[in-house]
């Protein structure tokens, strides 16, 4: 009989998913017999690809939200080639996944959600934590049906620039807020705030309130919030979510504003938790010291015109194979509404690659500051099929493409990637075996 593998006080189980920047696992901690994921990455992998302050920056932010409506970050631990990450298991699926299966939600219910979405949110932003990714995708459920907000990939600490703006486009396109898709600069909690409302729209409504297939109109109807509320809503959440989605980041209603709103009130019970639990982030300087001694300084300039520099923690969180949702759903045939590969090809050349066999394949090619939708009809005839391409620099010649499916069947979609990808497969790089 194989002796089980140890981490620790972890007992290491079966592999949920493996991408290029590592693996999950599932794992239980033998001194409490708690059920934990542990992300696995290669410690060589990092140094090449220059990623050390950007991960412990990463794992630091994860350590100090810590909440009962965020999903947890427990420990950090480093073997002699490897970090392992410990995070909570949640068992419950995707909040995505419900409005799926039943459509709108009861006003009720979709409040509860919003209620705990907007504690997780007010206690981020309260640490300086901007999420700035928000949509059903990020927000999973525990066994008891709570919200857990998921994947701060994304997240920034406030202050990036010296007049506390942030300036890196990201997030989904129909959950970001008008003054994001500028070049301005932005604040990142009036952000967030907009994404919640689109969120709320979305428990209420069932469908997206900006939701076009061309991607210009979508970022018009969105700077100019142009959207109605259902019949069904209530007048009160009418009300509120007008309030949220005001294309004004001054004049947008903010945290203490949706919490004394009457309709926020109702049956709103502040879940309790620890507000003075002291964080300690001695593991995580403990696991990166030495790394660091072998480290080499980092480039970070984001060149003038050039793709997105992707955060790293996104990067790996969500590489091909190590989304998180492959935990949170038992069937051996789930099938990713997003999906990652990457490239050590120039940004440009991606680019041209895709647009070359989106058209072999007959679909209407839209590029716009290296993010690309592709459009056509559905294999049923039935609807249109739309699926959004967009590129990240994520490290010094090292590109990651991620691919959204934006419309049309989802098994359509798996299908349709697997085979753009085949086509592509001069320009994804394999680190197995180093070819690209």
């Amino acid at each position: 009989m194989n002796k089980s593998r140890k981490v620790g006080k972890y007992e290491v189980g079966r592999m949920v998913g493996e991408g290029t920047f590592g693996k999950v696992k599932f794992a239980r901690n033998c001194e409490t017999g708690e059920s934990v994921a542990m992300k696995i990455l290669a410690k060589s992998t990092i140094l090449k690809h220059r990623m050390v302050d950007q991960i412990k920056r990463e794992i630091s932010i994860m350590k100090i939200v810590r909440h009962p409506n965020i999903v947890r970050l427990h420990e950090v631990l480093a073997g002699r080639a490897k970090i392992f990450i410990i995070l909570e298991f949640v068992t419950g699926g995707e909040l995505f996944d419900k409005i799926v299966h039943r459509g709108k939600l009861p006003e009720n219910e979709s409040r509860k959600y919003f209620q705990q979405l907007v504690d997780a949110v007010a206690h981020c932003h309260s640490k300086g934590v901007y999420h700035r990714d928000l949509k059903p995708e990020n927000l999973l459920l525990d066994a008891y049906g709570n919200l857990k907000v998921s994947d701060f990939g994304l997240s920034a600490l406030p202050l990036q620039q010296g007049d506390g703006l942030l300036r890196t486009t990201c997030g989904t396109p129909n959950y970001v807020a008008p003054e994001v898709l500028g070049d301005q600069g932005y604040d990142g909690a009036a952000a967030d705030i907009w994404s919640c409302g689109v969120i709320l729209y979305v428990l209420m409504a069932g469908y997206l309130p900006f939701d076009e297939t061309n991607l210009y109109t979508l970022y018009s109807k969105i700077t100019a919030a142009e959207f109605s509320c259902p019949y069904w809503f209530s007048p009160e959440a009418n009300k509120l979510i007008q309030k949220i989605l005001d294309p004004n980041p001054k004049t947008r209603i903010r945290i203490d504003g949706i919490r004394n709103d009457p309709w926020f009130k109702k049956n709103y019970a502040p879940v309790k938790y620890r507000e003075d639990e002291e964080v300690s982030l001695d593991d995580v300087r403990a696991v990166f010291e030495d790394i660091e001694d072998q480290y080499i300084a980092e480039r970070s300039e984001i060149k003038d015109g050039g793709p997105l520099l992707m955060n790293a923690f996104e990067m790996i969180t969500l590489s091909q194979g190590l989304n998180l949702s492959a935990l949170f759903d038992r069937r051996q045939d789930y099938v990713n509404r997003q999906t990652r590969f990457v490239s050590r090809k120039p940004a440009q050349v991606i680019i041209s690659n895709v647009e070359a066999v989106a058209e072999s394949m007959s679909l209407k090619v839209h590029t716009r500051n290296y993010k690309t939708r592709l459009e056509g009809i559905s294999a049923n005839r039935t609807g249109q099929f739309a699926v959004v391409l967009e590129v990240y620099e994520v490290a010094p010649s090292l590109f990651m493409v991620d691919v959204r499916k934006a419309a049309g069947d989802t098994l359509e979609y798996h299908k349709f990637y697997k085979n753009f990808c085949a086509k592509l497969e001069d320009i994804i790089w394999n680190p197995i075996e180093g070819t690209g």
